[in-house]
């Protein structure tokens, strides 16, 4: 019977040419570095490269020249997507997406400046020069500042997104009800996004700092406390954003809507995230905040339609022939190209013992035919009556008597 000799162990690797955990290859070592971990394409020939060039310099020029190859990389990359961005913009037909393109190009740029800046202050300290990114105050700031470069390049999304909705929908008359409303809702939705990107991008780069975020934990402890003296101390500015998003929604006014609000006539011209800017027909601008839109009630000559009845009243003397001024308002109206077709009419809405009031009803497409009708009628009735019926003009009758019959009789 056949005897099993047991397997002899096979004597131990040496030391340095154990393999290393998952397989991974082994660290190159360059004169004057550390280990360069080739599991990134090219690392090897590229630190290879930077010792050639760089040798015999001192360390911070190193450093700094390391991070200068890296950021212009950066622009470089960013430059050359950008650039098709552009031409495929151009030549897809769709220009309006340029302008996203447009709003985020400088703030794309400082974000790929910074990133690279960071990639290269990192890789210095992989090839054994003193990295700034390891002190703890230096890559806290660098975090913080690359948050804020994304924060804005986010911004500018909005904004671009913002201008390119706005150049589909033109404002071409008063009556494109349509578009109004587009830019209305367009401009405070985007605008309130815009402030809660900020108010979270300001956040993010904060908490990047070790004291803030223990301040921001402390502030979480007492958030009931804090909450409540912050909700009194932010309560207007809060109330006009809530109430520009409930005008947003629910369209109680427009840009270019017609509206009387505090005892003014204006044009709405901006709607900003906490207000709105009239436009009152002698060029002033009146400063309207969300809360007074909301909670006081206003005239708006445009909500549905931008088309009115105008009227103008006069006094005339009771001899005046009705039918005839109606007829003269008829010629007025065809006459005019202000006039809308609609509505021409004449009545007498009221009588004393002097004179009657007469009033004549028309009607214009928008509000500033329908004022300039109004005045061009009014002008033209006068005119009509002084040169036609002169003497039913209003005026005050005297009767005549003698002082003999103003005597009391006896007899």
């Amino acid at each position: 019977m056949r005897t099993i000799q047991p397997e002899t162990a096979a004597p131990p690797l040496p030391e340095e040419t154990l393999p290393l955990a998952g397989d991974a290859k082994p660290s190159i070592a360059v004169e004057g570095t550390k280990h360069v971990d080739d599991a990134v394409p090219g690392a090897e020939m590229f630190a290879e490269l930077l010792n050639i060039f760089l040798s015999g310099l001192p360390e911070w020029v190193r450093v700094l020249a390391i991070a200068v190859v890296f950021a212009g990389v950066a622009i470089g990359g960013q430059a050359t997507i950008w650039a098709v961005l552009r031409r495929v913009s151009r030549d897809g037909g769709k220009h309006p997406t340029r302008l996203i393109v447009t709003h985020t190009a400088r703030a794309a740029r400082v974000a790929a400046v910074l990133i690279g800046v960071t990639a290269g202050l990192g890789f210095s300290g992989r090839l054994g020069l003193p990295s700034p990114t390891e002190q703890p105050g230096v890559s806290s700031l660098l975090g913080a500042v690359i948050t804020l470069a994304i924060t804005w390049l986010v911004i500018g999304v909005v904004r671009g997104a913002d201008d390119m909705i706005l150049a589909r929908h033109e404002i071409d008359s008063d009556s494109n009800v349509r578009a109004r409303k587009t830019h209305t809702q367009v401009a405070v939705l985007s605008r309130t996004l815009m402030v809660v990107i900020g108010i979270f991008g300001i956040g993010a780069a904060l908490m990047q700092f070790d004291e803030v975020e223990r301040v921001g934990t402390s502030l979480l402890a007492s958030a009931g406390v804090a909450g409540i003296v912050l909700g009194f101390a932010a309560r207007p500015v809060l109330g006009n954003i809530i109430a520009g998003i409930q005008i947003a929604l629910t369209q109680p006014i427009k840009i270019g809507d017609v509206v009387i609000i505090e005892g003014e006539w204006g044009r709405i011209e901006e709607i900003t995230t906490t207000y709105v800017v009239l436009r009152i027909w002698d060029q002033r601008r009146l400063i309207v905040p969300f809360s007074t839109i909301i909670e006081q009630p206003f005239e708006n000559w445009t909500r549905h339609s931008t088309s009115l009845l105008g009227t103008i009243y006069f006094y005339a003397d009771y001899s005046l022939p009705i039918d005839e001024v109606r007829a003269e308002l008829a010629r007025i109206c065809e006459g005019n190209p202000k006039w809308d077709g609609r509505v021409c009419s004449v009545l007498v809405t009221d009588a004393n013992d002097r004179s009657i009031q007469v009033r004549a009803l028309i009607s214009a497409a928008n509000s500033s035919d329908h004022w300039d009708l109004r005045c061009e009628v009014r002008e033209k009735l006068v005119a009509f009556i002084h040169r036609e019926h002169p003497g039913s003009l209003p005026r005050e009758r005297e009767e005549e008597y003698t002082h003999a019959a103003a005597e009391p009789r006896h007899g």
